[in-house]
Parts: C-alpha cells; sequence; structure tokens
C-alpha cells in the first residue's frame, strides 16, 4: 500500500467515525427525538422579558418583513420589544425603520458603521431585557418559535443560551433547493450537537441568550467575521450550557447564485479555522467534554478529509486525460471503429475505500432524511438530496480550499458579502 492509499483509507475512515457517532446519538435519543413532532406549546409561567435585536446594513428590501414577522409572535406584548440599528447602511433602510418610530413596540437607532458585532452590542446597551436575541433582517420567524424557545429556558434553568432550526425560506433555483436540503441535515447535526452538549455557533438569525451570558463572558466581538461562533466558543469554555430547540424554525434567504454562495461559505470555514486556532487551548481538554473531544476535531477532519480528497481526485483526473492524450497521440484515434460495450465484474471497484466512500454518503443522505423530517418538510426523500450532493461535491471544494490557503497564506478575513 502506498502513502496516499494508506492517507486515503485514514481520511475516509475518520469522516465515517463522525457520522457514525452522530448516528449513534440519534438512536440513543430516537424516543425523546421522535417525542418533539408531537409536543404542544409550552405553557409559561411569568414570561421573562424578551429583547430581539435586529442589526441592519442594506436591507431596504427585507428589514420590514422581518420586524413584522417578530411582532406576529405568540408572546405577551408586554414582554416582547423589537431593536432595530441601522449599521451606517447607504441604502433607504433607515427610511423603512422611520415607519417605526412611533411604534410602541419597536425602537429604532441609527449608528456609524462598525460591523454587525457592533450593532448588536448596541442593541444589548438599550435594553434591560431578561432574554436576548438577534434576527438577521434577511430572516422572518414562525409564530410560535420564541415561545417553544422561552420554554427550553424555563425546563432548563441552567441554560444560557438556545438556538433555533433554520430553513431557507423559498427557494427559487436548483442552487437554493440543494441548500434547503444542507440546512436540513443542519437541523440534525445541531441537534445531535445539542444532546451531547457540544455546539458550536449560535447563528444569527434568532439564537436567544440570557442576558447573565454577556454579564459573564462579554459581548460580541469581531471575531473573523463569525461573531455568533465565536461567542459559542467563549461559552463552551466558561461552560455555559447551549440548547438546541428542534421545533423552532426560523427561514431565511439564502444566496441565489454560486458566488454569493462561496463568498458566504468562504467566510464561515474561513472563520471556523481561524476561531479553532485562537481556541486551541480547547481543544482534547476533559473539561469540555464533547466540545473538546468531537466537535472542534470532527470540524477540522471534515475540513481536511475534503481537501485531501478533493486535491487527490484533481491529481488522478490530470494523469488520466495526460494518459489518454498520449495514447491518441501514439495510436490515433479512429472514429469508424466498432464499439462493443458489455458488463464485466471486473469494473466494479469493490475496494474497502469504495464501500467506506459509499456507506459515508449513505449516512450523509440519512442525515439530511433526519433533518427534513425535524424540520417537518415531508418524508425527507426528495430530489434535493440529489441536488445538494450533486453541486456540492463540485464547488465545496473550492471554497474549503480557499479557506485553508488563506490561513496558511495569512490573506486575512474575507469580505461578509
Amino acid at each position: 500500500m502506498t502513502i496516499p492509499e494508506f492517507l486515503t483509507y485514514i481520511v475516509i475512515f475518520l469522516a465515517v467515525y463522525v457520522q457514525v457517532f452522530l448516528l449513534f446519538t440519534y438512536f440513543e435519543h430516537f424516543k425523546e427525538i421522535k417525542a418533539l413532532k408531537r409536543e404542544p406549546l409550552p405553557d409559561l409561567v411569568n414570561p421573562p422579558k424578551v429583547a430581539i435585536i435586529v442589526p441592519c446594513w442594506n436591507e431596504e428590501k427585507t428589514v420590514h418583513g422581518t420586524i413584522a414577522s417578530i411582532l406576529a409572535l405568540d408572546y405577551p406584548a408586554d414582554r416582547l420589544e423589537v431593536i432595530a440599528v441601522d449599521d451606517g447602511s447607504t441604502d433607504n433602510t433607515w427610511q423603512e425603520l422611520l415607519k417605526y418610530e412611533n411604534h410602541d413596540r419597536v425602537r429604532i437607532f441609527h449608528k456609524e458603521n462598525g460591523g454587525k458585532h457592533t450593532a448588536i452590542n448596541f442593541g444589548i446597551d438599550n435594553t434591560d431585557a431578561d432574554i436576548i436575541g438577534g434576527l438577521d433582517a434577511d430572516s422572518f420567524v414562525a409564530p410560535d418559535a420564541l415561545r417553544r424557545m422561552i420554554g427550553v429556558f424555563q425546563a432548563h434553568p441552567k441554560t444560557m443560551a438556545v438556538t433555533p432550526s433554520l430553513i431557507v425560506d423559498e427557494p427559487k433555483n436548483l442552487l437554493q433547493f440543494a441548500q434547503r436540503a444542507e440546512y436540513n441535515m443542519s437541523t440534525y447535526n445541531k441537534k445531535m450537537l445539542s444532546l451531547l452538549g457540544a455546539i458550536h455557533v449560535t447563528p444569527g438569525p434568532f439564537s436567544l441568550f440570557r442576558k447573565e451570558t454577556f454579564q459573564q463572558v462579554g459581548k460580541f466581538r469581531k471575531a473573523h467575521n463569525t461573531e455568533d461562533q465565536e461567542l459559542a466558543y467563549r461559552m463552551q469554555e466558561h461552560h455555559l450550557p447551549i440548547e438546541h430547540c428542534v421545533n423552532a424554525y426560523v427561514y431565511t434567504r439564502s444566496p441565489n447564485t454560486v458566488k454569493k454562495l462561496y463568498v458566504q461559505r468562504l467566510r464561515w470555514i474561513y472563520g471556523f479555522i481561524q476561531n479553532t486556532i485562537d481556541y486551541r487551548r480547547l481543544v482534547f481538554k476533559k473539561e469540555y467534554m464533547n466540545f473538546s473531544f468531537f466537535t472542534l476535531p470532527s470540524g477540522i477532519i471534515s475540513i481536511i478529509a475534503v481537501v485531501y480528497l478533493s486535491l487527490v481526485f484533481a491529481y488522478d483526473a490530470v494523469l488520466f486525460i495526460v494518459k489518454k492524450i498520449t495514447q491518441y497521440s501514439i495510436a490515433g484515434f479512429h472514429h469508424g471503429g466498432t464499439i462493443h460495450l458489455h458488463f464485466d465484474w471486473f469494473y466494479i471497484n469493490t475496494q474497502t475505500v469504495s464501500l467506506l466512500t459509499i456507506f459515508l454518503y449513505a449516512l450523509l443522505i440519512f442525515s439530511i432524511v433526519a433533518g427534513t423530517r425535524l424540520n417537518k418538510q415531508g418524508n425527507g426523500l426528495n430530489w434535493h438530496i440529489i441536488a445538494y450532493i450533486l453541486i456540492y461535491s463540485v464547488i465545496a471544494p473550492f471554497w474549503l480550499l480557499k479557506a485553508v490557503w488563506n490561513t496558511i497564506a495569512r490573506r486575512g478575513q474575507p469580505a461578509w458579502r
């Protein structure tokens, strides 16, 4: 066995191990997860005051719908306020916010541009709410989401943050349908990480925090333009529990072009790499348990696996093309020849690496199906899965390779958009 073959076995085995670990977690908690589908809305006792901060930068087309979805939440009106912060927009976002100038449940602010984290922190500084959350100005929250998430806080007094399930809102093209499958898989993964006490990101769309969180660990930081991930790392370091409320749904607009998706995912992956480097002191430390021994290593393994296998595939493809060109230049290419096609088991690759790869894809498909069911979008078997596998197999290696290269070359953080 050559060194490249040995490395290929190792990377695929580790990637399979990550998925199998999540699968075992799923079946270990199967009854609990199944019960979530029938879970009624919780009866809230003394509902806490909640502030939802909407950071805005050039969101004139969507901010009205975002605020309207918050105001439509099934929650006592006198216990809910909206804080919309215009972070120096250059379009008509502020004019849109002025429509709420006299609204008794909405407060609007305008500040110089300083980045999303400064807009959220501005909102935190201007509220006395018990629970503080954010909602990106291109996202919309389901009416029962807040009530369900507050129910998690009340059922688990030690929980300091609760995250929702994200769903791609109104996909219109093949790329967005592929992202819907990806987001469904993310719901599955996040619920499993929640059960393991190992969530590594509190996403901008509608994650909620007890105000004590910011008193204990501080507010948001720029953090390589992934402030929602860095705060989760900081919470894990301080042993502040994060839960996932799987049946609290938030609908978010996803990139509609490959270029926009590339920019977004490059920022996400680069942020993960940099935050993990910044918090490398947490890796393989028993006091941080599954976050230290599973979440961070599995993320690193996933990146290494895709990057390595992509390079191996590209190398093999180049060798194949060069070999064929050489053959044709020597023997010639006869268009008039007769081609005989017949099936032969010899050409079916049954090596262990091929079986492991097939098994890995089967596990990925299972995670998408399970996530789709958790998001109550049917039985999970649909063509979105095929779109996800085909599209992401081609384009995902590019942003992963670029993120790794930017890290090695120290090129700095990618643009926000």
